[in-house]
């Protein structure tokens, strides 16, 4: 049962001795598409950390400085709460016709495609409550605390304090060893010191861990309520007995409803079915952000704007990729500017963009299918020593 829980606990969304500040160093070459193959992926091994001078750190913090100032003066940190309201009827109304599905369908197979659209729902109220965390959406603390508790823990029954811990860290420290728990996974290994490091069941798994992922992926959303439980019973949390009790709801109705409309065996298929499309659709969406892109150790210590940059993907797209990514597409603004609503966040790219070019700074954007394939080869070529039988070192 440990092993297994701890299995679980893995695949979460699907994490100094020197004072001297460090600036990682891109060839330019493997992130522009037109200078490499369309199918090959990024290569970061030869990545070099190079200390700078106090006036180079300095220069850095005005440069995010410029840009930020920029971005506000074309009112791009503004909220935006009659986009957000209609996000959230609109949701609500998807998550209201799932229900009714549910209660009017009779029809098994019906009812499964209606678990996976259940399951698209609770992603997109996924969406809102991420948006909710980073308080994109009202300027009263309580209003955003209220909201975010009602679509995570009632909802879609994930832990709003866990979720805010875990993701403040992960902003801070995004694809920094020890640093960033969503690279922090015994069972899985994004950098060649990682996958050496692991042992027992974790190193059988890591070996061939690009054949493993997806289907670690649709177990995903047993680990959100497994370590939202934890959370929860370690009494981690600020609100715990409000969090608890709107959890405890969230799993009457959630099993209720399918079992006394359903019967056993068809409930216990449609929860199973629902689970696995819910931790999917998640893993796809938050995978690209990061996975395959540069992994950083604990003592590197970059300036604020190159490490959210140079850690992150943006994924192509239009209105449809938007929606469908939850904005999250556009994961290197989203890092620069977590408070910045979502439909504002393809305007700042132009700007994001421009200020790279500027400076010199490498901005990474590919295709939704190219970032897959991306994420599947660095998977693998992390983990190509374990296979080789061998142990890596530098």
């Amino acid at each position: 049962m440990l092993l297994a829980y701890r299995c679980l606990s893995c695949i979460v969304s699907i994490a100094s001795s020197s004072n001297e500040l460090l600036f990682i160093q891109l060839s330019k070459s493997p992130l522009n598409p037109e200078e490499r193959g369309e199918n090959s992926v990024p290569n970061h091994a030869g990545a070099t950390l190079e200390p700078v001078s106090s006036a180079t750190r300095s220069r850095f913090s005005q440069e995010y400085a410029e840009l930020k100032q920029i971005v506000k003066q074309r009112g791009l940190l503004e909220r935006q709460p009659a986009y957000y309201a209609g996000m959230i009827l609109v949701t609500l109304a998807l998550l209201g016709l799932s229900l009714l599905l549910l209660v009017e369908i009779d029809k098994l197979w019906l009812q499964l495609l209606n678990a996976v659209f259940l399951a698209f729902v609770f992603t997109q109220l996924g969406f809102i409550g991420h948006d909710l965390g980073h308080r994109q959406t009202m300027r009263e603390n309580w209003r955003n605390l209220v909201a975010s508790l009602i679509f995570g823990n009632l909802l879609i029954g994930i832990s709003r304090s866990w979720w805010v811990e875990k993701h403040n860290q992960h902003h801070a420290h995004p694809n920094q060893i020890d640093l960033d728990p969503d690279i922090d996974f015994p069972f899985l290994a994004f950098s060649k010191e990682q996958a050496c490091d692991t042992r027992g069941l974790g190193r059988v798994i890591v070996r061939y861990q690009a054949y493993w992922l997806l289907p670690l992926f649709c177990l995903s959303a047993f680990s959100l309520h497994s370590n939202s439980i934890r959370h929860l019973l370690e009494r981690r949390a600020t609100h715990g007995l409000v969090e608890a009790s709107l959890l405890i709801a969230h799993y009457l109705w959630y099993f209720l409803l399918p079992f006394y409309l359903l019967g056993f065996w068809p409930a216990l298929l449609f929860i199973i079915v629902n689970k696995v499309a819910f931790g999917l659709y998640m893993a796809l969406v938050f995978a690209p952000n990061h996975k395959g892109m540069p992994v950083l150790s604990a003592s590197d210590e970059l300036d604020f704007m190159r490490q959210q940059i140079l850690t992150s993907r943006n994924v192509r797209g239009g209105l449809l990729t938007d929606y469908l990514y939850g904005g999250l597409n556009y994961q290197i603004e989203h890092h620069l500017f977590p408070g910045m609503p979502r439909n504002q966040l393809g305007k700042a790219s132009k700007i994001v963009r421009a200020m790279c070019q500027r400076y010199g700074i490498a901005y990474y954007e590919t295709s939704w299918l190219q970032s897959y394939k991306e994420i599947l080869n660095h998977m693998h070529a992390v983990s190509a020593p374990l296979r080789a039988d061998t142990v890596w070192s530098d």
